[in-house]
This record gives C-alpha cells, structure tokens and sequence, in this order.
C-alpha cells in the first residue's frame, strides 16, 4: 500500500512538473513589447495596429495616448493574433516618433512604398478617404461620383455591358479613367461559368467563359491557364484591370449556394488551381482575386442574409485555407472577404467586419496584399450600423460599396468624432496606392 502510495505521489509530481513546464508561467510573467499605431479608442478599450498591419484591441486600462499616436506598449505574455479582444496587461507604454513609410521588405508592394508616401502627402483628407472605397458603376452618376467623392475605382456589372461593342466599353472607361486624379480601379467579377459580366455579350467575347469546373473536366490545370490568359488579354483591351476572381472556395455539396462556381474538386486540387490562376495572370495587367476568405463552404447565400458557418477551426485550416495559401504564395495581390459568420474565428461579426478572421489572413498566410470587402450594402451586412467604420477597423483596405455616399460620409464623420483615426485612413489608403503604383495606375507627373 505503501509502495503505491509513494508511486502516486511520484506520478503526481511528474504530472504537475510537465504541467507547468507545458503552460510555461514565465511566459506570462514576460514583458513583451509592440510598436503600432493607435487606430481607435473609447472608455473601455483601444485598438492599435503594427507594423505587419496586425490589429489588436486591448482594455484601456492606463494608456492615455490618443487617437492616431505611434506607440511602443510593453505588456505582459503573449498576444493571441485570433482573439478579438487581449487579455494581456499593459504594462506601460510611450508615444515614439510618427513614420508613414513602411519598412516591411516582404510586402508585395515593398518597392513602391516610397513612391505612395509621396503622393499621400499632396492628398486632401476627402482624397484620402475616397482610395478605400471601390463603387458599384452608375453610368448616370459616374463623372458625379468622382468629382465629389475622389473613389478608388468602380465595379461593373453585366447591365453595364449590355449590347456595347468593344469601342463603347473602352470609351466608357477612358471618360472615367481620364476623370480622375489618380488612376481607377476598373473591376470586374469574370468568374466563368454562372458568373459572367462581359462575356455575356456577345459582341466582347464570342462565347460566355467557362466555369472552372467545365474547364478543368475538358483540358485540366494547362486549359484553366490558357483560359486565364486569353481572358485577361480581353480585359485588359477593354480597359479592365482587376478581376475579382477566381473564386477559390471548397464547396463540397452539390445544393450549396457556392458549388456551381468552384472547381467541385478537393482542397489539393484546388489549391493547385489558385495557383495557376494567380501565376498565369502575372503579367497581363489585370489582376485577379482570391475569395472568398476564409472560404465559403457550403453556406447560404450572404447576398439575401446573413449566414453562419459552424465548422470547427482545424477543418477550416486544413479544409479552406490552403487553396488561398497556395494563391498567395503564387503572388496574389488581393484577397476579397466573405460576410460569412465564421463562429470559431468570431461568433459575433461577419468575416468581412472580423479582425481576426484578417489577422488570420495578415498573420498565418503571411499576406501583405490588398484585403478587399464583399459588398457591404448586400443583405447580409446591409443592417449592421457603422459596417464601413468596422470595416477598415477590422483590416480592411478596399471597401465595396453600392451606397457611396453613406459609406464616405460615414468615414469623414467616423473621424470628426475621433471614432477612427486620420493616421488609420493614411495607412489604408497607403497601401492602394502602392498597388496603383505597382499595377502601373499613377504616373508621378499626371494632373
């Protein structure tokens, strides 16, 4: 009896060593520090983002720096990157010197960076503000909308393709291209397939694209980039220089609101099917967009309501993240985020307004590119109050917006409150500009 006392305890002991060797209470106690910028703030809490783009929000506890302050905050243990809100201490803090340039030299956009802080500079607060928002094209409105609100760019749809020839279209999007003082965004989502917006006219494309799918059952991954190619040759003729796609989701249920614009294949597959995209649009002029993040799954269609993906964080990670991995390793430049309510990444916000569903995205992907909304005047997150104040505080770059005027005005008036920050606005619209330069869009001595 003894004996197996003894040999409990021992067992004991061992358990509770390799217990606290596991939880590593030293870590806790360590006071680590963080450099960012102060991007919003209240009674309760502040938001700060780093140098990597990496928002966090902590409790305000004694940080009494203000709005728009660069800080160095030293607190105690470890950040966790996909948590909303930080459990940590602050320890203090100190305001350092306020730097608008980024050093990150594995930014995509690394090159241009310089160049962007330039031209920020001669830019108006209204100019600023007007860079995060990509606008739903109104034919009637498209010369007002730029002159009163300096957007980043449009969306066209099929209704703004219909029955044009190629000579309308390219002189519909030279008149807003020669409108602005900084070169536009001109996007389109040519998926192929049930997702068409040109090639449902007849007189651009000789035949609707295909849908990936039809694509890959035909001729494989060399056919979806002779696709690619050929596609992005007829965008680029007609004016256009974003494509929001391809469309990356791993869609498993043939009943699903998404399936019929996947590839229908696994996650390797299509893993390998982003990457064939993103490589083969290099070069084109036209870019192209992974989405919808952190993938869609089978869920309900956000156009209508609102939906809630249940899966559990590991099926995500290893069932939907790889396909935008392998695309943003390949070189994709822009990531579009879906208004799924993905519950184990946030139980309350839709992906699109979640800072650590971006997190994720900025952080475990290691993407340093352009992170773009879904519209955010569709059903699923047309009732949200401030959703386009959420959106850039969540790590937003671009914001699709079909009520521009709202959206904009929410922003200047987000700001004269000292919701959000003036410095946030600089550093979003920093990073649209680096990709204007990088894609070719600004020319340093335009008007």
């Amino acid at each position: 009896m003894k004996r197996i006392i003894i040999g409990c305890s021992i067992l004991l002991v061992v358990a509770f060593s390799s217990y606290m060797i596991f939880r590593n209470p030293k870590k806790e106690l360590e006071v680590n520090s963080m450099t960012g910028r102060i991007i919003a703030k209240n009674e309760k809490q502040f938001s700060i983002q780093d140098e990597d783009d990496i928002i966090y929000t902590f409790k305000n506890e004694s940080v009494n720096a203000t709005i728009g302050d660069k800080v160095l905050l030293n607190y105690l243990g470890v950040l966790n990157k996909n948590k909303e809100l930080q459990e940590n201490k602050i320890v203090d803090y100190q305001i350092t010197e306020i730097t608008t340039t980024k050093v990150n030299e594995n930014d995509l956009f690394a090159a241009f960076y310089e160049k962007a802080t330039n031209k920020l500079k001669t830019l108006s607060l209204e100019e600023k503000i007007g860079q995060l928002f990509l606008v739903r094209y109104d034919e009637a409105k498209a010369q007002e909308i730029i002159n009163n609100y300096k957007i980043s760019g449009f969306v066209f749809f099929e209704k703004d393709f219909k029955n044009k020839t190629a000579e309308n279209v390219k002189t519909m999007i030279n008149n807003v291209q020669a409108s602005s003082k900084i070169g536009l965004l001109t996007s389109v989502d040519e998926e192929g397939g049930k997702i068409i917006r040109i090639s449902s006219n007849p007189n651009l494309v000789t035949s609707p694209f295909k849908s990936s799918s039809t694509l890959y059952d035909e001729g494989g991954l060399s056919l979806i980039k002779q696709d690619t190619i050929a596609k992005s040759g007829i965008l680029k003729n007609l004016g256009l220089n974003l494509n929001l796609a391809p469309v990356v989701d791993v869609s498993t249920d043939p009943n699903a609101y998404m399936y019929e614009r996947t590839l229908k294949k696994d996650t390797n597959l299509t893993a390998d099917y982003a990457k064939t995209v993103i490589e083969a649009s290099k070069n084109t002029g036209v870019s192209y967009t992974l989405k919808h993040f952190p993938g869609y799954g089978n869920n309900t269609d956000t156009h209508i309501a609102s939906a809630t993906d249940t899966r559990s964080y590991d099926d995500i990670l290893k069932n939907d993240l790889p396909p935008f991995k392998s695309g943003i390793e390949a070189g994709a430049e822009a990531v579009l985020v879906s208004h799924n309510i993905v519950s184990s990444l946030d139980s309350t916000n839709p992906a699109s307004l979640s800072t650590s569903t971006h997190n994720l995205l900025r952080n475990q992907l290691k993407f340093t590119g352009v992170i773009i909304t879904d519209d955010l005047d569709m059903g699923a997150t047309k009732s949200i109050t401030n959703k386009y104040t959420k959106a850039l505080l969540a790590g937003n770059d671009l914001v699709i917006v079909t009520e521009y005027d709202s959206a904009i005005n929410e922003i200047k008036e987000s700001i004269n409150k000292n919701t959000i920050s003036e410095a946030l606005v600089d550093n979003v619209a920093l990073k649209v500009l680096a990709w204007k330069y990088y894609k070719g869009l600004i020319i340093d001595n335009e008007k």
